[in-house]
């Protein structure tokens, strides 16, 4: 019997990784996640078990904002002895503040989190692609990769860093057969957005970012997407 692709999708217990998620397990892929909070990845596996009842979630509490955290997600994706088909470096936090007056450490906080996180993970699941010279890593940055926002500070620096990280991982990748693709979602409809004075129709669903990434994922092995750009359809918020 066949087996099902398995996608590992970081921070996948709420917003966008959610959504990635469900996505991936309705159209039949076995999907390990992880989150730093237990009860939401409890919540998830009911979710899960009763929209795609004949795949398998795997999952973890982890921290993936240090370094042991990230070692601790490693040895369970390990001992799980999965072929991983997909990578989703979804991982990620904002906090807001100026370069100028932002807090001591608000930038080593958000490179640990929005970089150092996918870094780490795309490390550890890259040599099992190699070996099969098969596999597709997405790496969530942001429009904040692009465009430098008021109040964006540290976490522009550190989305900007992912986008690099990302198009250099593209470059090394080509030959070894494995797709690299940077998402870079504007305001999507996430816990992020909390307590916004805004309608919902403002901001795009989770699903869609979803969606993106399987329709880029089911493309041939000849064609990769690099670069996907999605915003609110009246702009940035």
């Amino acid at each position: 019997m066949e087996r099902n692709k398995t996608a590992i999708v970081t921070a996948g217990s709420r917003g966008i990784g959610r959504a990635v998620v469900l996505k991936l397990a309705s159209e039949g892929f076995d999907v390990v996640t992880c989150s730093r909070s237990k009860a939401k990845l409890e919540a998830l596996h009911d979710d899960v078990n009763r929209k795609a009842p004949r795949v398998k979630l795997y999952s973890v509490p982890a921290d993936l904002s240090v370094k042991e955290g990230v070692n601790g997600f490693l040895s369970f994706v390990d001992d799980l002895s999965l072929d991983i088909d997909v990578l989703v470096n979804n991982a990620g936090a904002f906090v807001p503040g100026k370069v100028s007056d932002e807090p001591e450490g608000a930038l080593e906080t958000m490179i640990d989190i929005n970089l150092y996180s996918a870094y780490r993970v795309t490390r550890g699941v890259l040599p099992g692609m190699k070996k099969r010279k098969a596999g597709y890593i997405f790496n969530m940055c942001s429009v904040a990769s692009i465009t430098p926002y008021m109040h964006g500070g540290s976490y522009c620096i550190a989305k900007f860093a992912l986008l690099g990280f990302s198009k250099v991982l593209r470059e090394e990748m080509k030959e070894h057969g494995i797709r690299v693709t940077s998402i870079m979602p504007g305001a999507a409809l996430s816990d992020s957005w909390k307590g916004v004075d805004l309608p919902a129709e403002r901001f795009m669903p989770v699903e869609d970012v979803a969606s993106c990434i399987f329709d880029a994922y089911s493309l041939s092995s000849r064609t990769v997407i690099e670069e996907i750009v999605l915003r609110p359809q009246l702009g940035d918020i």
